[in-house]
């Protein structure tokens, strides 16, 4: 899952791109709203972590703004502001969920994947192929009920070829929602992810490989040559 961090406080939005990284999010960051702006125009991002307080001003009234053009990317406010009038206000203008500054780490993170799931089209929580189950609260996977330990880019793949099994997924695909920025599209690091993941995921194959196109999260055949 790709998401967006805009945070103008540097020490902040560091310790929060870490966190979302080490939860195992593709994120990219910005220190203002009009740098915001630039990277949602290019980027179709699964969830938007937004400090409202940013050195443009309010960041709800561009929000609003962005809202009447039909984006539809949730938005998860953090914010010093926290009265009732306030969190009404910041849902009025197109949050869909606020988080009052002070907060954990761990808070942070369940309310993007929440909102992530919402975007999906309330994706539950329980994804499964075959005899591979994926809990995405717990963030846990096994295979035949053995607990399998995935580093995070081969979780995020692998969630994404579940959510879309019996789709062929695209190279391009996997690195708009598994990686950030600075990722390389032309290099091999879906490959190399994909190897571990298949060396991990074990016998029968599950991801085929499908020339030209992509990957596939299929029936347990051997790949395509």
């Amino acid at each position: 899952m790709r998401v967006l961090l805009v945070e103008d406080e540097p020490d902040l939005r560091d310790l929060l791109t870490a966190g979302l990284k080490a939860a195992g999010y593709a994120v990219d960051s910005a220190g203002d709203w009009p740098d915001a702006e630039i990277l949602l125009d290019l980027t179709a991002y699964d969830c938007v972590v937004l400090d409202r307080m940013l050195p443009s001003g309010d960041s709800l009234r561009p929000l609003e703004r962005r809202r009447h053009t039909g984006w539809a990317a949730p938005v998860l406010c953090l914010t010093a502001l926290d009265t009732l009038p306030d969190r009404v206000d910041g849902f009025r203008s197109g949050a869909d969920d606020y988080l009052p500054k002070p907060f954990a780490m761990e808070e942070l993170v369940m309310r993007v994947a929440s909102l992530g799931r919402r975007a999906a089209g309330r994706l539950p929580v329980h994804l499964a192929h075959a005899d591979l189950r994926m809990d995405t609260a717990r963030r846990e996977v096994s295979r035949a009920g053995i607990l399998l330990t995935l580093t995070h880019k081969e979780y995020a793949v692998l969630r994404h070829l579940l959510i879309h099994r019996e789709t062929v997924v695209t190279r391009t695909a996997l690195v708009e929602h598994c990686w950030d920025e600075m990722a390389d599209p032309v290099s091999n690091v879906v490959d190399a992810v994909m190897a571990g993941l298949r060396r991990k995921l074990g016998a029968p194959a599950l991801i085929r490989t499908v020339r030209g196109h992509g990957f596939l999260l299929g029936s347990a055949e051997p790949d395509h040559p």
